[in-house]
């Protein structure tokens, strides 16, 4: 059983569940119902990911209850502003074949189109219209919550943002929790790139008799983050899931945190970054 966090309105999340970036509908209906068998509650999609209807048509055929699966999806850059936001989370249910969903982010903040400040209001109009249980934001920084804080007293409930042992965002994490935001981590495995042929990632997993994957993501889940892993392997999404029965010690902690480098997977800086 994956444990939940409780959102600033109430509503329960997942700690853990599925990333679904890159992956096709085909391909990604397949996951979504295996890992739904598999016991994963938490489905993160995106408008720009362009699998929306796979990730539906998965969960249709795993046959689970609505109420029993948490589906994350977010407006795309190329349809933040008022009115299109609004449209834009209406395409995605009507794509997703859902009535609601449970979490809607607005995907980048893209400050050279500047339109994340309108969108805002949308977002709540569509919470309070029971099209979504929460709103929130992804890949926003502290900046951009204070200009989201300036015009709206309701604070997003998550904010998605790449995080890793190589990209802790530490003063990032402090920042949400002052403000009341769950911080919840995408690309958590850092792609699962040189992350997992670290010494320290090695004999740490070697110490539990884990893998270096179930020592990354306990690192998350252990400091209350949320995060989205994605894979498509069986064997995979149930040891992704399979991190609660352990805990780092604080001599593994200590040496998680020295792999901090500040790099980027893709080098997408929130800051700059434009994605439509």
């Amino acid at each position: 059983m994956v444990p939940v966090l409780t959102l600033n309105n109430g509503v329960e999340m997942p700690q853990l569940g599925l990333g679904t970036a890159r992956v096709g509908d085909e391909e990604i209906r397949r996951t979504v119902a295996q890992a739904l068998d598999i016991g994963y509650a938490l489905i993160d999609t995106a408008a720009k990911y362009e699998n929306e209807v796979g990730v539906g048509r998965g969960i249709v055929d795993a046959g689970v209850p609505r109420e029993d699966v948490f589906v994350t999806t977010k407006l795309r850059g190329a349809d933040q502003g008022f009115a299109s936001a609004k449209q834009a989370l209406d395409a995605s249910l009507r794509r997703l074949g859902l009535d609601y969903v449970d979490l809607y982010l607005i995907h980048w903040p893209l400050p050279r189109l500047d339109r994340y400040v309108e969108s805002w209001p949308a977002l709540e109009e569509l919470l309070e219209a029971g099209r979504t249980r929460a709103i929130g934001v992804s890949n926003f920084l502290p900046a951009h919550l204070d200009r989201l804080a300036a015009d709206s007293s309701t604070v997003p409930a998550v904010n998605q943002i790449e995080l890793h042992p190589e990209l802790p965002q530490t003063e990032q994490r402090a920042d949400h929790e002052r403000r009341g935001i769950v911080t919840q981590s995408w690309s958590p495995l850092a792609m699962a790139g040189d992350l997992f042929q670290q010494p320290v990632i090695a004999g740490i997993a070697a110490k539990h008799g884990k893998s270096p994957a179930q020592v990354v993501l306990r690192w998350h889940v252990q400091q209350g983050l949320a995060a989205v892993p994605k894979s498509s392997h069986p064997d995979r999404l149930r040891a992704n899931l399979d991190v609660f029965d352990f805990a780092l010690d604080p001599d593994d902690m200590t040496g998680i945190a020295g792999l901090a480098t500040g790099r980027r997977v893709d080098g997408q800086d929130p800051a700059t970054h434009e994605e439509y």
